[in-house]
């Protein structure tokens, strides 16, 4: 079972149909929506401020997500995916987005409806990404638009893979 922690009287919620591997970390003030899924070596640490995460989100392997004391909450839409080694602090993240492997995303960026943070991207503190963008790069920079659901159609994949494992532990 996941790593589920209260901390300063916070726990972590979460709706219908989730799954958390054995070895994610969800900490302090998380809320989670139905279908989510945290993965292997994943940690969501809402404990010095809130994490809130909307439907069918997926955090995949060794992904932090994570906050600023009391002044940087992070907000995660629906349909998001975020790629495996991404770190997320303190920002905010617009439904149907892709955040891609090993990415960095800092402090009061925003992330728009469908956007792509593309693999390895260094997303600066307070920078805003479009609808339906593309941006990588160090730092991030814009490249182009997405095609349309180019982002919004990885998450579908998660909610599948989450039934495997689910299956599996009933």
């Amino acid at each position: 079972m996941a790593i589920i922690k209260e901390v300063n009287g916070l726990a972590p919620k979460w709706g219908k149909n989730c799954y958390f591997s054995e070895n994610a970390a969800i900490v302090g003030e998380v809320v989670m929506g139905d279908e989510c899924s945290v993965w292997f070596n994943a940690v969501v640490r809402g404990d010095v401020c809130h994490i809130h995460i909307g439907d069918r989100t997926n955090v995949q392997d060794g992904a932090v997500l994570h906050t600023t004391y009391k002044t940087g909450p992070l907000h995660i839409g629906s349909d998001v995916t975020i790629g495996h080694n991404a770190t997320v602090h303190a920002c905010t993240i617009h439904d149907g987005a892709l955040i891609g492997m090993g990415s960095t995303l800092l402090d009061n960026c925003e992330v728009g409806r469908g956007a792509v943070v593309a693999a390895g991207a260094l997303v600066l503190k307070g920078t805003k990404i479009g609808d339906h963008e593309i941006w990588g790069g160090v730092p991030a920079k814009f490249i182009k638009k997405t095609a349309p659901n180019q982002a919004e159609s990885f998450a579908q994949h998660y909610v599948m893979y989450l039934d495997w494992y689910r299956e599996r532990e009933e």
